[in-house]
């Protein structure tokens, strides 16, 4: 089978098709979830640039970032088809899954600002290409083999992750369930590529309520995991307040 014809890229009615939709929406809310520090990358990369050419890097350097993520995706998608790798996609998925809960007070202190235009535009689209591969990984999954839904998705989630930046990072900083949310999508897309892959596919099949089963545990199990880490932390935290008080 040629690569251009992979599920979802000869067929235009495809396109119009309910679980369509909900995969792109499911790539979208995935590329949402795991943007955010990329967007601040871009507003630290531009802010020492005037207001007028401010825009204009970040304009060029999302332009290149999209590219980049879209040529990346491409790649990753063709070597998910080789045997196992669904499976070692799926494992480094969860881990991501569980990083994105207790890894929410990130700072980016090491991303240096460009003084001028062309080195703020390099700058945003290395930083995105380095910080990328949970994007890419995740999307990929997602995705299900669909190159469309991966070129969609990244572009409509990326100008919003890029203009609206600050509105959707309060919004998850007011509505913290909105993180668990996206780790649960994603350890549902972790465990969907798991049970997909070839060698181990038949298996599942032959066992439909263990695939459901193992997909419940594996999203139980990121959110218990992120939940202890994020009450252990807290505590921590907690107890340093009193002990400088």
């Amino acid at each position: 089978m040629s690569w251009f014809t992979v599920k979802g890229v000869t067929n235009i009615v495809d396109y119009l098709s309910l679980e369509f939709l909900l995969l792109l929406l499911n790539v979208i809310f995935i590329d949402l979830m795991l943007a955010g520090d990329n967007a601040i990358v871009i507003g630290l990369a531009a802010r020492r640039l005037p207001p007028q050419t401010q825009k204009k890097a970040i304009l060029y350097g999302t332009a290149g970032a999209v590219l980049i993520r879209i040529v990346a995706t491409i790649i990753v998608l063709w070597l998910l088809q080789i045997p196992w790798l669904m499976l070692a996609g799926g494992l480094m998925l969860i881990w991501i899954a569980y990083k994105l809960l207790v890894d929410q007070e990130e700072e980016h202190t090491e991303v240096s600002a460009g003084a001028t235009l062309g080195q703020a535009v390099r700058t945003i689209v290395i930083a995105d290409a380095a910080m990328g591969l949970d994007n890419v990984i995740a999307v990929a999954g997602a995705a299900q083999q669909h190159f469309v839904l991966v070129v969609i998705g990244l572009l409509i989630s990326v100008p919003i992750v890029v203009w609206g930046s600050t509105i959707f990072i309060k919004l998850i900083n007011r509505f913290p369930w909105i993180v668990y949310v996206g780790s649960a999508v994603l350890g549902y897309t972790a465990s969907h590529m798991i049970t997909e892959e070839a060698r181990i596919e038949p298996y599942f099949t032959a066992h439909p309520a263990l695939r459901i089963l193992f997909i419940v545990a594996v999203i139980v199990g990121i959110l218990i995991a992120g939940y202890l880490a994020n009450r252990r932390a807290a505590q921590k935290k907690g107890s340093q307040k009193r002990s400088y008080s």
